[in-house]
């Protein structure tokens, strides 16, 4: 059994908005070279999940984790994910797809961004 993950985001019409997601892919890559990552976006930017999760299948997968890169699971966790994870099993059915719950919901993500909230700040006035 080769594993996949499949990180879903919604993406964005400015290109730097990628680069923390881009920054986990290359995380998890370092730590589980034996884990096959691709990254997927709803809107703006590509790869579509249904191509990221094609790619994945034709790299040998046979079960693929689809994990929402969201704080919450709004509409588009809800309603849309499950549409889209449903027409990869349609296309891959030799491929078990399991759809995670959203990263924000894991109790290691919300104490990490308890802890960087109380991180004092790097300058009276930091600008975006």
């Amino acid at each position: 059994m080769r594993r996949g993950l499949l990180l879903f985001a919604h993406g964005a019409r400015d290109p730097n908005w990628a680069l923390p997601f881009e920054a986990v892919v290359e995380r998890i890559r370092g730590s589980a070279p034996e884990v096959a990552v691709a990254l997927a976006y709803l809107d703006f930017m590509t790869p579509g999940i249904v191509d990221a999760g094609d790619s994945l299948a034709a790299a040998g997968c046979t079960r693929v984790d689809v994990v929402p890169l969201f704080l919450g699971a709004g509409g588009h966790v809800r309603k849309d994910l499950p549409l889209l994870v449903e027409r990869l099993r349609q296309a891959h059915p030799a491929v078990q797809w399991l759809l995670r719950r959203t990263v924000g919901e894991d109790e290691a993500v919300i104490a990490a961004m308890a802890q960087c909230a109380l991180q004092p700040s790097r300058s009276e006035q930091e600008s975006l």
